[in-house]
């Protein structure tokens, strides 16, 4: 059940009028239920493995809490970290490092006997791990008491707006709110549906049009030249940031209208100025997942240079790791490491004045901006040799107008379309426009105008649905 579908929106409207129906005491065990529903819409049998990932962290949380001793309390963190982990791992991660462990036997002339599994990965399983993950570990530093109610936690960690792509929520800013008492307000209602529109024009009107194009391009690079590769790519860094965000968008607007409120998960990305600024702005849930329990366990900066490098560098691989098995992936995080250290370098060999001109600002961002996209090359590309050559085509074979494709009509919409989105980017942030309920300049009725406006964009320019990039994670 996608999101940008009929068949969202009808489930939506029912879970909302029949949550709302509810005495207070039923709700939770409703979302509870409607959430495994939506879940398995993609594979049923999948519900069991979910279900499993819940248990245990729920288990583990409490036998946390109750245990006499340290070594009991690590004893059970280790069991939640391993069996989630292990899940994880074995879904996502065996084939990849087993078809790698091969190829490795045979370049030495060696035989490999462990054959290729038909692993079938589930939907939206690197982020409802991830955030089953953090309570058992929050419970272990006592950030955050024991959930005593199994039913309350299932819903947590299976709760339906964010759990295939996000936000990664944590126990203290999720699992409280349901012991709350939600109450249907039209404001609520009118702000989630206005930012679940945003979200559904960015996905099917602007994302999955240039999706077509960057799609055609990628599958055979090769067969194009260096100007048609530089528009696939920046088309695809428009691509990539629409699909997320829309659905990061979708969820926190379907759980504001039941009351719940979810985590910013983006904060104009392609407006940083720098990559750190750059990660404080993009996929913030995840990037504050591997703060909190991966850069700071390792000392964060807290250590000598070298030591802080070395964590920087975990982070960003095993980030990379996180969002797909392939070697491309490697790559892209080890890429956005470089950069980061890069930059810490550049800072300290070039003071940054304490109020930058305006054409230092956009420098930053015309910088930072392409450093991404460079690395997004990697992270689209189908294999390590097709990200080189596209790359190498892009530097070297320049000059000639890009291939627009069959429909210069289309092309043109593409580009209208990219340049309202970076209209709507600045006037955001200059606090013209909402940004996730921020204060807007505009009265409600013109607001309300807007959002008809994006029907009707919907309506005329959108293409095919198809599914969110990041139910692949």
């Amino acid at each position: 059940m996608l999101f940008n579908s009929w068949e969202y929106i009808a489930f939506l409207v029912v879970v909302v009028a029949v949550f709302f129906a509810l005495p207070m005491r039923w709700r939770v065990p409703f979302l509870l239920g409607a959430s495994y529903y939506f879940y398995m819409q993609w594979d049923w049998k999948f519900a069991f493995l979910i279900g499993g990932v819940t248990l245990v962290n729920w288990e583990a949380g409490r036998r946390i809490a109750d245990a006499s001793d340290e070594s009991k309390r690590k004893a059970w963190l280790w069991i939640a970290i391993v069996a989630s982990l292990g899940v994880l791992f074995f879904f996502k991660y065996f084939n990849f490092f087993n078809d790698s462990f091969r190829a490795a036997f045979e370049a030495g002339g060696m035989t490999y006997m462990v054959p290729y599994l038909p692993i079938i990965l589930p939907v939206g399983i690197s982020f409802f791990t991830f955030q089953a993950l953090s309570y058992p570990i929050d419970v272990y530093r006592g950030d955050h008491g024991p959930e005593r109610s199994l039913t309350r936690f299932a819903t947590y960690v299976v709760f339906f707006p964010q759990l295939i792509a996000g936000p990664i929520e944590r126990a203290s800013t999720l699992l409280d709110q349901f012991k709350e008492k939600h109450r249907f307000d039209l404001e609520r209602l009118g702000s989630g549906v206005q930012l679940i529109i945003w979200g559904l024009f960015k996905k099917i009107v602007i994302a999955d049009r240039l999706g077509v194009y960057v799609d055609e391009v990628y599958a055979a690079p090769e067969l194009y030249d260096g100007s048609t590769l530089l528009l696939a790519t920046y088309f695809f860094a428009i691509q990539i940031y629409c699909d997320f965000s829309a659905y990061s968008d979708i969820a926190i607007g379907s759980a504001r209208i039941l009351g719940f409120n979810l985590s910013k998960n983006f904060a104009l990305p392609y407006l940083a100025t720098s990559i750190a600024d750059f990660w404080r702005r993009w996929h913030i849930s995840l990037t504050s997942w591997f703060r909190s329990y991966l850069y700071y366990p390792l000392g964060g900066n807290r250590v000598s240079t070298l030591m802080w490098m070395r964590n920087i560098w975990i982070v960003f691989v095993v980030s990379g790791v996180w969002h797909g098995a392939a070697w491309t992936f490697v790559v892209w995080g080890a890429l956005h490491a470089a950069y980061y250290v890069v930059q810490w370098l550049w800072n300290k060999l070039v003071p940054t004045p304490e109020k930058p001109n305006w054409w230092g600002v956009l420098l930053g961002i015309l910088v930072t901006f392409h450093a991404v996209v460079l690395a997004w090359v990697f992270f689209r590309a189908e294999s390590i040799g097709d990200a080189w050559l596209i790359v190498t085509t892009i530097l070297t074979d320049t000059g000639a107008m890009p291939d627009l494709g069959a429909s210069r009509f289309t092309a043109a919409i593409n580009m209208a379309l990219i340049v309202f989105l970076m209209a709507v980017q600045v006037l955001q942030a200059r606090g013209w426009f909402s940004l996730y309920f921020s204060p807007s300049r505009f009265p409600p009725v013109a607001r309300a105008v807007g959002s008809a406006l994006l029907v009707c964009g919907i309506a005329l320019l959108g293409v095919s649905s198809s599914a969110f990039i990041y139910f692949q994670f």
